[in-house]
């Protein structure tokens, strides 16, 4: 059909938008997925655009499967290279495969010809950005004007001697194995923070997109470490609406909860970390001020010492004000006794604590009189603290479940504890009500917390 003279009109209003609106730059080349009833992925695109005009350094974006936010990525980087054709992107995904198909995608769409007067291509909106001749390999390319303007990496790939102005990283975890698997998520972490931010150039921006699966996986890490960071967090359905029916709708979100275990359906599509749907502390209640000065609540602290092996010495260091604990202080550490020792010691005349319980097991009660006498014989000015033990009988599973209500109430965490006691706040988020949990001290030693303020 051959183009009108109001066909051509309609196409350059589109393409004018399309250069003054990252939502309508999407919509220009895709209306059928990007349309204006679909508030959500309009307002990703705005959020977007805003993100990388801002002051703010990270982004992390967690959205469920096949709504578009890899799609949404991609033409973002066609989208900045307008700016400025010396910009240099960076992207991030799983595998080499991924990130070169990710890269690819770019390339393609900046290079693709002019073949009908009323479809819309790339130069139609930016005719001045274009791939220099001779320098358009897939997962390496550059712009007329830039150098090494594109790269394509992964965990495994290769970023030495590349710098960039954006980095985007896309759905580094594929599957709830790796969720599970400790060791993937921290070579992820260290990737992270070691390759990606040393190749960040100064005023640069990093965007972290991917579906939820843990709470120590890197999006998880960089919320809890990088306060910051500003969170976009899309889930599938809120109670029981959809985000887009179209994409998926209830009957379809219902019939996979029935053929997939709740957790995968939880994190895949609910951004609901596969090891916080069976957690036993849920939300852990926090404090930016203290409630009172110093010296005008009593201070105490309860010690679970640590056996031989693999088990860790736990001590909480806690204030007591209106009914609830403060804590104030945490030691968690596998390091033998004649090291915790002097370092218990000083936990305790640091917050002059009045009232110190140690679980006389697991060599509980030589290790109390050590402190004891490390205090005394010490140059510390404060002598006050009265070290008690007792054998603890009791089942401690038992203990844990019964008093865990009690903790989640009651007990108030510094808003930094997570990267203040980083080992212990792990275990504590991630211990599950049913199942093997590796360590239980720090639970044990929260709910000797619990057990101490409600003796009193």
């Amino acid at each position: 059909m051959q183009a009108t003279n109001k066909d051509i009109l309609k196409l350059r209003a589109r393409v004018e938008l399309a250069r003054r609106s990252f939502f309508d730059f999407c919509r220009l080349f895709a209306p059928d997925f990007y349309r204006e009833d679909r508030e959500y992925i309009k307002k990703l695109c705005h959020s977007l655009e805003s993100f990388t005009k801002g002051d703010k350094r990270v982004l992390v974006v967690n959205m469920p499967p096949r709504h578009g936010k890899s799609r949404t990525a991609c033409l973002l980087c066609g989208y900045l290279f307008v700016r400025d054709p010396k910009l240099k992107i960076m992207t991030a995904s799983y595998n080499e495969v991924l990130s070169s198909m990710f890269s690819k995608n770019v390339r393609n769409e900046i290079m693709k010809e002019k073949g009908d007067a009323l479809i819309p291509v790339y130069s139609d909106v930016f005719p001045e950005v274009k791939i220099k001749k001779g320098d358009g390999a897939m997962g390496l390319w550059s712009l007329e004007g830039g150098y090494n303007s594109y790269l394509a990496t992964s965990p495994r790939g290769t970023a030495t001697g590349f710098g960039a102005d954006i980095i985007i990283i896309d759905d580094l975890i594929k599957s709830d194995f790796e969720a599970n698997d400790a060791r993937i998520k921290q070579e992820q972490f260290v990737w992270f923070t070691d390759t990606m931010l040393s190749r960040l150039e100064r005023g640069g921006k990093i965007i972290v997109i991917m579906t939820r699966w843990a709470s120590d996986d890197l999006a998880g890490k960089i919320l809890a470490l990088m306060p910051g960071a500003e969170h976009i967090c899309y889930r599938a359905c809120t109670d029981g609406k959809m985000l887009c029916p179209e994409i998926l709708s209830l009957s379809e979100y219902r019939e996979r909860k029935s053929l997939t275990s709740p957790e995968i359906v939880a994190a895949n599509y609910d951004q609901e970390p596969i090891d916080r749907k069976g957690r036993l502390y849920g939300e852990i209640k926090t404090y930016s001020v203290l409630p009172f000065d110093k010296g005008e609540a009593p201070v105490f602290s309860y010690t679970d010492t640590a056996d031989v092996g693999e088990d860790y010495l736990c001590c909480i260091v806690f204030a007591l004000y209106g009914g609830e604990a403060y804590v104030l202080d945490v030691l968690y550490t596998k390091e033998p006794m004649e090291v915790t020792e002097n370092m218990q010691a000083d936990m305790l005349t640091k917050h002059r604590v009045i009232n110190a319980r140690i679980e006389a097991n697991n060599g509980g009660r030589g290790f109390a009189r050590a402190v004891d006498r490390i205090i005394r014989q010490g140059e510390g000015s404060f002598k006050g603290v009265c070290i008690s033990t007792f054998t603890q009988k009791n089942n401690k599973a038992t203990r844990i479940l019964t008093c865990s209500s009690w903790v989640k109430n009651h007990i108030y965490f510094p808003e930094d504890w997570l990267s203040r006691w980083e080992e212990f706040a792990k275990s504590v988020l991630s211990f599950q009500k049913e199942g093997n949990n590796p360590h239980d001290d720090a639970e044990d030693a929260l709910t000797g917390v619990a057990e101490t303020v409600m003796s009193l």
